[in-house]
């Protein structure tokens, strides 16, 4: 093991990866040396930042915790410490179950963990943070918490109420990220458009995003995990007027049966989902909308998924993900719902609508054949760089991928002719 290394694992959503990020920061300037998701771990310490989302991502938690507890009775590592989201909610039963690890931490403490070690927290970490993606983007997490109480939803119980981070805070982070050669930023929240409404009862999402594209050196903005109960309309006046907020929008839906919208309280209606739908693609031409759809969930029956399959149909999501419920503790559907739809039938009804996404998909992404496309370069990989147009974020959306028959910067945008698509990826060469 390497004296003066820690090694960080992080589990989950992009919202994690922040923390992780400001944290290796802490260590970085209190004299440590961090390596991130490192294919072998060498460091003497190892900090995991937990999932604790659905049952999956508990489970690889979990998993992973103990496979590095077995590394600490081997003597490969000699402290093990875990935060985030599982710890935040089972801290109690953690220490219980797997009291191999030095410390639990939850989602909000995890600084004080250098106090523990010894070293001085230093609170100037603000802003500037260990980026642990690709040099040229970042996320960009505008608030915490959720104040929504969706039936299915553990995330407010494990993270409280919705909080909003300073406005000039939030700026000045962007500030600091470009002057450090950040260009894209992926901005983040458990519930995007409520923010500012827990400072003084107004939705500033809008006044927020119209500032940091108003930053030099800001060269895409792209926005994440929208609600469409009480949207803020004048958000798609930012995105079609700014040049660099992307056409691209991601707000999950879940479902459209009333049925389904009622008993997960979602708090919409299929006919006010249909008109927000329309009303996007109105007011925002070319955007590509990403949303996420819940399958399986109690009480859902035959005739709910048809009226969801078919809703997909109308949509044509450009960007689409589904997942099958799974029953979550302390929620409102695991103390009131029985879970009454069998594994085999959540299966079969993922693979139909994903089957039908994937028709969809195809279609549009040819559509695009012909055309030309500002793309960034994100990497290559073999015989091809690997870039994203505006409408794609990293890691969950289709890429371009492009012929290596000439040298391009990781980092740099081109102006990509579009060759040739499959089901999901796109293939080009600059022009």
């Amino acid at each position: 093991m390497k004296k003066g290394q820690v090694d960080i694992i992080t589990m989950g959503c992009s919202k994690n990866l922040v923390d992780s990020e400001k944290l290796m920061t802490l260590f970085e300037q209190t004299g440590y040396h961090c390596t991130h998701d490192a294919k072998r771990i060498e460091g003497e310490i190892v900090v995991i930042n937990t999932c604790g989302f659905i049952e999956d991502a508990k489970q690889e938690s979990i998993d992973t915790i103990l496979e590095l507890v077995q590394a600490k009775e081997e003597g490969k590592i000699s402290k093990l410490f875990v935060m985030g989201c599982l710890s935040q909610r089972y801290q109690k039963e953690l220490e219980e179950e797997i009291p191999q690890v030095d410390k639990y931490y939850g989602k909000f403490n995890f600084k004080q963990l250098l106090t523990d070690l010894g070293k001085p927290e230093e609170p100037t970490c603000s802003g500037v943070r260990h980026i642990t993606t690709p040099h040229h983007y970042a996320y960009i997490k505008i608030s915490e918490g959720c104040d929504r109480r969706c039936a299915y939803c553990a995330i407010p119980i494990i993270t409280g109420k919705h909080v909003s981070r300073p406005k000039e805070e939030i700026l000045e982070e962007v500030r600091e990220l470009v002057a450090n050669g950040v260009k894209e930023f992926q901005i983040i929240a458990q519930e995007l458009t409520y923010y500012g409404v827990d400072i003084d009862g107004k939705r500033h999402i809008a006044d927020l995003i119209s500032d940091i594209a108003d930053i030099k050196g800001v060269k895409w903005i792209r926005l994440h995990y929208a609600y469409p109960n009480q949207f803020p309309f004048e958000l798609l006046d930012v995105i079609r007027e700014k040049p660099n907020v992307c056409k691209y929008l991601d707000i999950a839906l879940q479902h459209i049966s009333d049925n389904m919208l009622t008993r997960m309280h979602r708090h919409v209606t299929k006919a006010e989902t249909m008109e927000f739908i329309e009303r996007i693609r109105k007011e925002v031409p070319g955007l590509h909308l990403r949303t996420t759809l819940l399958v399986g969930f109690p009480g859902e029956t035959e005739e709910d998924f048809k009226e969801l399959v078919e809703f997909v149909k109308w949509a044509r999501f450009e960007r689409m993900g589904a997942f099958a419920y799974s029953e979550e503790e302390g929620t409102y559907s695991a103390e009131h719902y029985e879970d009454d739809v069998p594994a085999e039938v959540k299966q079969r009804r993922l693979d139909k609508i994903m089957a039908v996404q994937q028709r969809i998909s195809a279609e549009i992404e040819a559509a695009k054949v012909g055309s030309v496309l500002k793309t960034i370069i994100d990497r290559k990989e073999g015989d091809y760089y690997i870039g994203r147009t505006e409408f794609c974020s990293p890691e969950v959306d289709p890429e371009v991928l492009i012929k290596a028959t000439r040298r391009l910067r990781v980092g740099a945008f081109y102006d990509v002719r579009i060759t040739d698509s499959d089901d999901f990826d796109l293939y080009g060469e600059v022009e």
